[in-house]
């Protein structure tokens, strides 16, 4: 794939790309030179776990229990 550099020294990284690597608007990318070629990292900010906290549901399916001990007895079955 192939893009033009812009007048401003600006790239579009196409869209395949973009979706293959998880390239979203604000997403900070860290330019090197590399046996003379220019390569792209994705910077990651945070522990990558943390985005995951509160995506899960409860058995039930709630995205979150009221209280520890009605998470606790939804997954004991009481």
């Amino acid at each position: 794939m192939t893009t033009i550099i812009s007048e401003k020294g600006q790239i579009t990284i196409p869209k395949k790309l973009r979706d293959h690597l998880g390239l979203a608007p604000g997403v900070v990318i860290d330019f090197e030179i590399s046996e003379g070629k220019l390569v792209g990292k994705k910077v990651s900010k945070q522990n990558s776990l943390l985005r995951w906290i509160g995506k899960g549901k409860m058995p039930d399916g709630k995205k979150r229990a009221a209280s520890t001990e009605s998470y606790l007895k939804s997954i004991r079955g009481k």
